[in-house]
């Protein structure tokens, strides 16, 4: 069985969905909880058809579902944008990341996501637009992503 077919849970699925990425993997056993039914899954990143799988198997889900996500912050944050358009709250999720990995970040400009391992409050350039851009502290849960603004929009052209 493969790790795409391991993604779909039961129709009716109320447990833990446990979803790591990259090298994460073994860290989802140590999320049992307490008895409750638990679905693992295991991705080696968040892309398209990844995301797509994970959608399908919380739609799946009945309410009481929860969601733990763990793995580089860029995946799990991905992750946890589709967890929130298929209705799940905050408190239904839980984020385990590791924030020395990349970044993504939204050009304010060109309005396209670049990954970085750029920290935030530093420059680099955009690859939509090549913009060199300043990473915000503000953080969208909507598209995952920082803010990413013209560093030197404010000099005199």
């Amino acid at each position: 069985m493969t790790a795409m077919e391991r993604a779909y849970c039961d129709p009716g699925f109320r447990g833990l969905i446990c979803v790591s990425f990259g090298k994460a993997d073994s860290l989802t056993a140590d999320y049992y909880n307490g008895g409750q039914r638990r679905h693992v899954i295991h991705f080696d990143d968040a892309n398209t058809e990844t995301l797509s799988h994970l959608r399908s198997t919380i739609e799946l889900a009945c309410v009481g579902v929860r969601l733990v996500l763990i793995g580089p912050l860029v995946d799990i944050q991905a992750a946890a944008a589709v967890a929130a358009e298929c209705g799940l709250v905050e408190e239904e999720v839980t984020l385990v990341g590791d924030r020395s990995d990349h970044l993504r970040v939204f050009c304010a400009h060109c309005r396209a996501v670049t990954r970085t391992v750029e920290p935030i409050g530093s420059e680099f350039e955009c690859q939509g637009c090549t913009t060199v851009l300043s990473i915000s502290n503000h953080f969208s849960r909507r598209i995952a992503a920082y803010l990413g603004f013209s560093a030197h929009a404010e000099e005199a052209a």
